[in-house]
């Protein structure tokens, strides 16, 4: 059964840095393309990143684009996302979710599954 784990989140103030991470247990892990997504209250989620099944090639939401960075570790069924220089409109519940692409993907209905969010909180 697919399951995705987000970790990583919290409070962090304007400036600084955190890193998500998401655990799959996936058995084709290798073969999927995985996606960061996030939502803000009252908000509609959006896209953020998303980087394809080989590691090979990655995506990024202009929003976030120079500050954040998506990679993964296929031997370890992980993906990450570097966040830097956070801002007060990164604050979000963010989460992760495979597609069932090999390539890049940032639309919702090209993913699949998803993980239960993990909160970041950027403080001024």
């Amino acid at each position: 059964q697919v399951q995705l784990v987000e970790s990583g989140g919290g409070l962090v103030q304007a400036g600084g840095s955190l890193t998500l991470s998401c655990a799959a247990s996936i058995r084709t892990f290798r073969i999927n393309a995985i996606g960061w997504f996030r939502q803000a209250p009252g908000k509609e989620r959006e896209f953020v990143a998303t980087v394809t099944a080989s590691g090979g090639s990655t995506y990024y939401a202009d929003s976030v684009k120079g500050r954040f960075t998506i990679s993964r570790d296929n031997a370890k069924n992980t993906v990450y996302l570097q966040m830097n220089s956070l801002k007060f409109e990164d604050t979000a519940v963010y989460y992760c979710a495979r597609s069932w692409k090999t390539t890049v993907v940032t639309g919702l209905k090209d993913y699949n599954y998803w993980g239960q969010g993990t909160q970041v909180t950027v403080s001024s």
